[in-house]
């Protein structure tokens, strides 16, 4: 009843930036904690940045103060700004969120379909 749809991944030369959005819709009533994970070839996938209900803001050691997570919850929105792209960056990027779908707890967990970030050295 919730679907995470990403835009914004591309190709990009190193030291380029993208800005990865994520559009929630659907059945929802509140969403508490978003955020952005990503998996490259032949790796596990890993947290890259999160952010709660209250704006507070999480980043992988790997990212911190290159990428900027941000949210709208007026419009369903959560979105990743990446600078100063490097190529160990590549990997599909997926938007998570856990959604509550009624008055009623709890929430639950939702992913959307990823989308690829290719960075060129």
């Amino acid at each position: 009843q919730v679907q995470l749809v990403e835009s914004g991944g591309g190709l990009v030369q190193a030291g380029g930036s993208l800005r990865l959005s994520c559009a929630a819709s659907g059945r929802i009533f509140r969403m508490n904690a978003m955020g952005w994970y990503r998996q490259a070839p032949g790796k596990q996938r890993e947290l890259v940045a999160t952010i709660t209900g209250g704006g507070i803001t999480n980043y992988a050691d790997s990212v911190k103060g290159r990428f900027t997570i941000s949210r709208d919850n007026a419009k369903k929105t959560v979105s990743l700004q990446m600078n100063s792209l490097k190529p160990e960056d590549t990997a599909v990027y997926y938007c998570n969120a856990r959604v509550q779908t009624a008055i009623q707890p709890p929430d639950g967990d939702y992913w959307g379909q990823g989308t690829q970030v290719t960075v060129s050295s």
